[in-house]
């Protein structure tokens, strides 16, 4: 199992743009078709933005029509953990990271077979290590802060927030 990390709201602050603390700390949404990962068909690894831990392969990923990166399985799901979620008068099971508690997205039962699942996640949640995977990574990986924004790029925020009140991460 992955180790806690427990930070401060500050350290979190300055550890993440600002886009990445409101989805990733703090439960918001990016708007569907605005994120970074929602169409992108590279190979690697999905990553936590918060702390590096692997969270789902590429080859798992697939487009659910909606407007955020989806994905049929994780790397391991002891990476991830699941809470339910009963906010904007809905019934849903938030996906959050195992490792540091991020907010990632949820988890649905209409994805394709053989699964039928789908985890709908926020592309501010992620960063998608393009580097094969080592077997070592799921308990070790750890990102620094120049990392993580050289990785983002720039986001204005306020554009890609949704309101929250339709079927969202």
């Amino acid at each position: 199992m992955a180790r806690k990390i427990s930070m401060s709201e500050k350290e979190w602050q300055k550890k993440l743009k600002q886009i990445q603390y409101l989805v990733a700390r703090k439960k918001h949404t990016e708007k569907p078709f605005t994120g970074k990962y929602w169409n992108c068909t590279k190979p690697g690894v999905y990553r936590c933005v918060c702390c590096g831990l692997e969270l789902f392969p590429s080859a798992s990923k697939f487009d659910a029509g909606c407007g955020w990166p989806s994905f049929t399985k994780p790397v391991n799901e002891e990476n991830l953990g699941k809470v339910a979620d009963h906010s904007h008068g809905m019934i849903r099971t938030e996906v959050i990271c195992s490792q540091c508690d991020a907010h990632l997205g949820h988890l649905f039962e209409d994805g394709p077979e053989p699964e039928g699942l789908r985890y709908c996640i926020n592309s501010a949640s992620l960063y998608l290590d393009e580097e094969t995977p080592s077997e070592e990574a799921e308990e070790t990986a750890r990102l620094d802060i120049e990392d993580i924004e050289s990785l983002a790029g720039e986001v204005d925020f306020d554009e890609l927030l949704d309101d929250g009140n339709d079927d969202t991460p």
